[in-house]
């Protein structure tokens, strides 16, 4: 039991527990809310002016004013309004407000823009100079340097005309006819989600600056038709490619540059972008992550508040059919119910994981388990661990194997191992690649959670966290996992834990309640055998109540990392990790 007043621990998961269920909409699930994202807006009102910039122009002035009031006193802007400002979205707020024509009415704005860019540089603010630093900053991943340079170009921003797209990589749009199955083998120089500005992008800049190589630029030409079709094929009902306001005004604004505002395509894009934008102007990185925080919401509360909607909502969410955009197989689940989502591996775990605390049916288990499982297991790659979105994409970032999914996968499989499906095999395959993956100190480095004040941003707390969650539930469930290795990563997290008794992303981090929850629920289980662990975990847990006494729940961190290392806060994040924090300690 926690050393903090039982009465004062009681008080404060009542309060959640009410906040949180007052969340939950009528039909049963949460859908949460993403931060406002000064990148997102930068790049919707470009794509919305460039396009028709007459009858965007309420969006597009509502958009400006809110880059504008939201302007770091540095000069720059980040991803959210409570991160320090990027090389990335300083340059793009900045070519935003040249874009819209807005430059000379926000001068002094532009003018600490580019001082803050060349600080970032480290030299005079120039085409040339922006180029390389966009494109060395991301390396041999095209899939944001190129967009952020293209728009830059749209922008007038690298110079006229020609000029300005010979700043800008040529994408190999023609790969995009080829069978979906020999992607992975092609060396794409983008991920596998970004197949749309793969080619909105490639036809954008064959058309400003064609390929002098003869072979390539005809090859262009002739799929230039082809590849509009299959864009439009992949489009989403919503309008919205991955219902992410980036991707999709990318998309938007290639295709406008090239005389194709009118085109379906385009018309869908410009749809999302009004559906979608925020009453203060702005628009989040993503519409929502309604099923990954539905997930997490069953799984931190109590099975018995659910009286049938919310797994009747989350069975609806499973797909049923191939994917059209990633030609994944019947069987997974995607971030969100929208249907812009993919079907991804975090999320498919996490519905498993909730579905197990739902109270299926016989039948409801039969049609939607053994698919789920199957999912996953076939999703496994060679290195034994599990990747995003599409197996055997290993060259990029976003596409590789990762320690805090394979660790959630095989929790869900564990979970589940009474089914006739053989998983023993994946769980070990899985284990050894966790071996192979901690650090010489202990940690695992996550994928999809960071922290923006870690000098690589990277997050080894969070990480290492959820694989300790994801070992001890096996080593619970009588699977054996090596001492040393649990060992390593609950040491690390004791060491991490900073002065406050809290945990940030690493040791003299702010803490947050996000990070301090995940880590309280991966050690409470060993607190019995170890009276370090106990007394962190009691220390901890003081921390925690008194944060969610001052209400602190209220203000997320942004410690989500979504595509191309793109910051967000999610404000059901505090509530559901401490209410997970608060169960296991109650």
């Amino acid at each position: 039991m926690t050393a903090v007043d039982p009465g004062r621990l009681e008080a404060v998961a009542r309060e959640l527990r009410a906040e949180h269920l007052a969340r939950r909409n009528d039909q049963g699930f949460w859908e949460g809310e993403l931060s406002s994202s000064a990148l997102s807006t930068a790049t919707a009102v470009t794509a919305l002016a460039i396009s028709d910039a007459q009858r965007f122009s309420e969006p597009v002035d509502h958009g400006i004013r809110w880059i504008t009031d939201h302007v770091n006193r540095d000069g720059g802007w980040g991803d959210t309004i409570d991160s320090p400002s990027n090389l990335s979205t300083t340059v793009l707020c900045w070519a935003a407000l040249h874009a819209t024509g807005q430059a000379s009415t926000y001068a002094g704005i532009c003018t600490r823009a580019e001082e803050r860019i060349a600080a970032f540089t480290g030299q005079a603010v120039t085409p040339g100079t922006l180029a390389r630093a966009l494109l060395s900053h991301y390396g041999k991943d095209r899939t944001f340097s190129v967009p952020i340079l293209t728009h830059c170009a749209l922008s007038g921003v690298l110079g006229p005309g020609k000029q300005a797209w010979r700043h800008i990589t040529p994408l190999p749009f023609e790969l995009a006819t080829l069978p979906h199955g020999l992607f992975k083998w092609l060396g794409l120089p983008v991920v596998s989600y970004a197949l749309p500005a793969l080619i909105a992008i490639g036809q954008a800049r064959h058309h400003h600056a064609p390929s002098r190589n003869p072979i390539a630029r005809a090859a262009r030409s002739l799929t230039r038709r082809k590849t509009l079709r299959i864009l439009g094929s992949i489009q989403p009902d919503s309008g919205g490619f991955l219902e992410a306001a980036p991707l999709t005004s990318f998309v938007l604004m290639s295709l406008a540059s090239i005389g194709l505002a009118k085109q379906a395509v385009a018309k869908r894009c410009g749809a999302f972008l009004t559906d979608t934008v925020r009453d203060d102007g702005s628009w989040p990185i993503d519409t929502n992550l309604a099923t990954w925080v539905t997930t997490l919401s069953v799984n931190a509360g109590d099975p018995g508040e659910d009286d049938g909607r919310t797994r009747q909502w989350l069975l609806a969410q499973q797909y049923r059919t191939v994917h059209p955009y990633t030609h994944a197989a019947p069987g997974g689940w995607a971030w969100t119910h929208l249907s812009g989502g993919v079907p991804d591996v975090d999320d498919t775990a996490g519905a498993l994981l909730a579905l197990a605390r739902l109270n299926l049916s016989p039948d409801e288990e039969n049609a939607s388990v053994p698919p789920a499982i199957q999912w996953l297991l076939n999703m496994q790659n060679r290195d034994g661990g599990f990747p995003t979105f599409c197996k055997g994409w290993g060259t990029l970032p976003f596409d590789k194997s990762c320690t805090d999914l394979t660790a959630h996968v095989l929790r869900a499989l564990e979970t589940w191992k009474h089914t006739d499906i053989a998983i023993r095999p994946a769980i070990e395959r899985g284990l050894a690649f966790l071996r192979k993956t901690q650090e010489t100190d202990g940690s695992w480095i996550p994928l999809w959670f960071g922290n923006q004040r870690v000098a690589n941003q990277n997050n080894p707390v969070f990480g290492t966290a959820r694989v300790v969650c994801g070992l001890t539930h096996l080593e619970a469930a009588g699977l054996s996992v090596e001492p040393g290795v649990m060992q390593k990563g609950i040491h690390f997290l004791l060491a991490n834990q900073n002065d406050d008794k809290g945990w940030g992303g690493q040791r003299g981090i702010p803490s947050s309640i996000e990070e301090t929850g995940v880590t309280i629920e991966a050690l409470s289980p060993h607190a019995a055998s170890d009276p370090q662990v106990a007394q962190a975990l009691d220390d901890a847990t003081g921390w925690l109540v008194e944060q969610c006494e001052q209400q602190a729940w209220r203000r997320p961190t942004p410690i989500g990392l979504y595509f191309s290392s793109l910051w967000y806060a999610e404000k059901l994040y505090p509530i559901v990790f401490a209410r997970r924090a608060l169960a296991c300690r109650s």
